[in-house]
């Protein structure tokens, strides 16, 4: 009697979930009670679920409840440590929420050790034990235990399924191959294992390989890694040195101008005042007007000779006023020299960005050869109307661009205001593919972003300068246009346009109605598109 009541202790006192007696003891909103670790670990895997869920109970809680510590229960549990009562012993492991169940244990199963495929059931140590000691279960099959033994019966003879028809590909019981499968190519599942072993060992081998080759190409791409590194810090370092010393300069020049000035403005400020006489001639007049109230004759004719002479002035009555310019001119010198600055810098970014997207260390991609290839890499592309010309009309959501009267446009700087020309919107980068429906004369081309925009030059027209690249179609021929160099494209008819663009295969393929042309020795970096009506 008194062994059971410790028995009955230890069950009260253990945690449902690791079967030891309870450690640091919480007890939650339902009332059961659990190792804090042990709850808070089980609550980890349902976080995702966002639900929260009693092990035992099954009771669900919304939000996630806050662990106390039973106080009472854990001074409970450390007067039962002193008394001698430690866990459990190992056969009297039962099972947790997560764990297989013996199916012969009644009331408080045990947790299984091992599943047998021909008995279709699972055991604990105990239960197990006649599968080792009768000659009638030692050929059964035991396995690592498992819930899914139902798996291996036949669901229409309720038979083990421990053969397997090559012909359909399924596991089947010996009654199904009399039956259904009769006359099939049926082997026992055993040898259709060991054949299909065979194979996923050779696969993993091969496997094996590639591994061994992806890991030598992962150190010449681990020592490129280094090799990036390095040279993107010292290229920062030496950006920033750079930027360092322009900024130097430019504040340098600042004082200099600064100092130029206040300096001439000083000079400027003197000879103004030199030409102010009004206040000699003030004290002038006060001296003579004493002089000629003097009553003493004497006095008067001997200070006369002093007093009488002037200095010639001078002062012209006519001083011409200049424009109040003053300064205005080192303003405007100095917003020019702003304005090129800025065009050094806008026109000199693109090129540190090709510099830059030009560091390519993975591997080549398969080269496209099918329109269905090109499709992998297809893109939306909408045009911008800010780009567009006066007498262009773009419709569709900015899809299609067509050439009309002439449009209300608000001026913007980066419109097209000498060619009828408009950019994408999408600037394009690594693959890209999209395809035009072309009416009457029109060009499509690829062009840097900061092509000039304002005026009739050849900067400013597709194909025609080295920032773009133009297939211009007309009603009887085509014709390719770069740096202001015409290719004829001859036997070339159609009405549908692809353009792809891969800046690392180094330029852009035209493909028409499944055939593609390609221009040889082009190079491009992040481009856009353009739509060019002729």
């Amino acid at each position: 009697m008194e062994q059971k009541a410790v028995h009955l202790d230890r069950e009260t006192f253990s945690c449902p979930i690791c079967l030891d007696l309870l450690k640091d003891p919480v007890t939650i909103p339902c009332g059961h009670s659990y190792c804090k670790n042990c709850i808070k670990d089980h609550w980890d895997t349902e976080d995702e679920k966002r639900i929260y869920s009693c092990p035992q109970c099954r009771k669900s809680f919304i939000q996630r409840p806050e662990l106390l510590k039973n106080t009472m229960l854990a001074a409970l549990v450390e007067e039962l440590k002193k008394t001698g009562l430690q866990a459990a012993p190992a056969d009297l492991c039962y099972a947790g929420p997560e764990d297989v169940a013996c199916d012969v244990c009644t009331g408080r199963k045990l947790r299984a050790v091992k599943s047998c495929l021909q008995c279709v059931a699972s055991y604990c140590e105990k239960h197990l034990q006649p599968h080792y000691q009768s000659a009638t279960f030692k050929k059964h099959k035991l396995v690592e235990p498992s819930e899914k033994l139902q798996e291996n019966i036949c669901s229409r003879h309720d038979e083990v399924m421990n053969l397997f028809c090559r012909t359909d590909q399924q596991c089947i019981c010996y009654l199904c191959s009399v039956d259904e499968h009769k006359g099939h190519d049926t082997v026992s599942a055993a040898a259709e294992r060991t054949e299909r072993q065979r194979e996923l060992e050779g696969s993993r081998h091969n496997i094996q390989q590639r591994i061994q080759d992806r890991e030598k190409d992962l150190k010449v791409l681990q020592q490129e890694v280094e090799a990036i590194n390095g040279s993107a810090d010292k290229a920062v370092e030496h950006s920033k040195k750079i930027t360092t010393e322009m900024i130097r300069l430019i504040k340098k020049r600042d004082s200099d101008v600064k100092q130029n000035v206040r300096s001439q403005q000083e000079i400027e400020v003197s000879r103004v005042k030199e030409l102010q006489e009004i206040t000699e001639l003030k004290r002038k007049d006060a001296e003579l007007k004493k002089l000629l109230h003097t009553e003493d004759h004497n006095q008067f004719l001997h200070n006369y000779p002093s007093l009488s002479a002037l200095s010639e002035s001078t002062h012209s009555s006519s001083i011409k006023i200049r424009p109040l310019k003053y300064f205005e001119d080192v303003t405007a010198a100095v917003i020019e020299v702003r304005d090129v600055l800025q065009d050094i810098l806008r026109d000199t970014w693109t090129d540190i960005s090709l510099t830059v997207t030009q560091v390519d260390v993975l591997p080549s991609q398969p080269e496209t050869k099918t329109r269905a290839d090109f499709l992998k890499y297809s893109c939306k592309i909408t045009l911008d109307l800010d780009t567009a010309y006066t007498q262009l009309f773009l419709s569709e959501g900015n899809r299609k661009a067509t050439f009309n009267q002439p449009k209300s446009y608000s001026d913007h700087p980066d419109r097209f205001n000498g060619w009828r020309q408009v950019l994408s919107r999408e600037s394009l980068t690594g693959r890209c593919y999209w395809e035009v429906e072309l009416r009457g004369g029109v060009g499509v081309a690829v062009a840097y972003k900061n092509i000039r925009r304002r005026g009739f030059s050849n900067e400013c027209g597709f194909g025609y300068n080295e920032k773009s690249w133009m297939l211009f179609r007309s009603t009887d021929h085509s014709e390719f246009w770069h740096e202001n160099v015409q290719t004829l494209v001859s036997g070339l008819q159609f009405c549908r346009l692809g353009v792809y663009l891969d800046h690392s295969a180094g330029g852009p393929n035209f493909m028409i109605e499944g055939r593609t042309y390609k221009e040889e020795g082009m190079w491009l970096v992040p481009l856009s598109l353009v739509l060019c009506p002729a």
